[in-house]
């Protein structure tokens, strides 16, 4: 079992930026990849920004250029940092940890971008 507890969501006015942070307990050398997804009001979950067990990064268009993905394996925690926010970032954020067989999800956080 792992278990996700992000932090650092919040209102923003556009071409501000936040910083998410996600800390990993329990079976945490399971662990793979890590990353983090959004979903807005009816849209369906989308992956953002995605970090492998040797830090090799993928994102999503949208958001290259903008948007960093992090990872400390000594503490267990990844983070997404985000600038130049625009509206259309509005979604509720999660962070995910890939285990062989099975994906564990955080909680969420709300981002809100503000125009």
């Amino acid at each position: 079992q792992v278990q996700l507890v992000e932090s650092g969501g919040g209102l923003v006015q556009a071409g501000g930026s936040l910083r998410l942070s996600c800390a990993a307990s329990g079976s945490v050398f399971s662990i793979s990849a890590m990353g983090w997804y959004r979903q807005a009001p009816g849209k369906e979950r989308e992956l953002v920004a995605r970090i492998s067990s040797l830090s090799r990064t993928k994102y999503v268009d949208s958001v290259k250029g903008r948007f960093t993905i992090s990872r400390d394996n000594a503490k267990n925690t990844v983070d997404l940092q985000m600038n130049s926010l625009k509206p259309e970032d509005t979604a509720v954020y999660y962070c995910a940890a890939e285990v062989v067989g099975h994906d564990y999800w955080g909680q969420g956080t709300q981002v809100t971008v503000s125009s």
